[in-house]
């Protein structure tokens, strides 16, 4: 059944220049980046606080107890040893051949630019991207990891340094929203993978895409399998790899 899946896969990618990709943690899980859903996600395994991870992950929860914060941001959302996969790589070739328009993610690791992707639309916002909450100054993740002080500070103005990062409780960036909204809406095909699509208001993205094919590439269901022209419940990076 898997191969037939792909080699349908294969055939609807061929014959197409306008294709997306929408995608979720799992896209990176095959880096070592755990998930937030799964049964060993982020959300389901003991994180030695005495605070849910959607608590610790949240604006007022940052704004309040900033130190215990980056306490666990340091140790549990960045990864600087991760390397982009096979679905990061395919992803990345699929846009030097021409046919993959955009990625789309909800991911804030920024594998997709590592392995070489060009338009990558970031929902969630990127580790790799950080600034002061005082003077507004940027700053690369280095310095945020590399930092003494438990709370990174600003060089020129010593205020905070806030990853840019979408937390609990703050919106997306609407022009980010509104171009990934595009994009899927006049996407020919729209390749949705490692994501439960259950996350608002990113899920709905979705509901705007009106062209021939929509593949989903997750390893649980979705609540737009019975919409999907492919439903495939194997390895993201395989699986993306394979229609090369």
């Amino acid at each position: 059944m898997f191969a037939l899946s792909v080699e349908k896969f294969r055939e609807i990618v061929s014959k197409s220049q306008n294709i997306v990709f929408f995608g979720g943690a799992g896209t990176s899980t095959e880096s070592g980046i755990p998930d937030f859903r799964s049964e060993a996600g982020l959300y389901n395994t003991e994180n030695g606080y005495s605070f849910p991870p959607e608590t610790i992950l949240s604006h007022t929860f940052f704004i309040n107890n900033t130190d215990i914060f980056y306490k666990f941001y340091r140790s549990k959302m960045v990864f600087t040893d991760a390397k982009p996969n096979l679905a990061h790589k395919a992803l990345a070739e699929l846009e030097r051949r021409g046919k993959l328009k955009a990625v789309i993610t909800q991911n804030i690791d920024g594998l997709h630019q590592t392995a070489g992707s060009k338009t990558v639309l970031e929902l969630h916002g990127s580790i790799m991207r950080n600034f002061c909450t005082g003077c507004g100054k940027n700053f690369g993740l280095s310095y945020v990891m590399d930092s003494r002080s438990i709370i990174p500070k600003c060089d020129e103005c010593g205020m905070t340094i806030k990853p840019d990062v979408v937390l609990y409780e703050e919106m997306l960036d609407m022009d980010v929203l509104a171009r990934a909204t595009a994009f899927i809406a006049n996407a020919e095909v729209l390749i949705v993978g490692g994501t439960s699509l259950v996350v608002q208001p990113a899920a709905s993205l979705v509901n705007y895409f009106k062209g021939k094919s929509l593949i989903l590439i997750n390893k649980s269901p979705t609540p737009y399998d019975n919409y999907a022209s492919i439903v495939i419940d194997k390895s993201i990076g395989e699986t993306l790899n394979s229609i090369l």
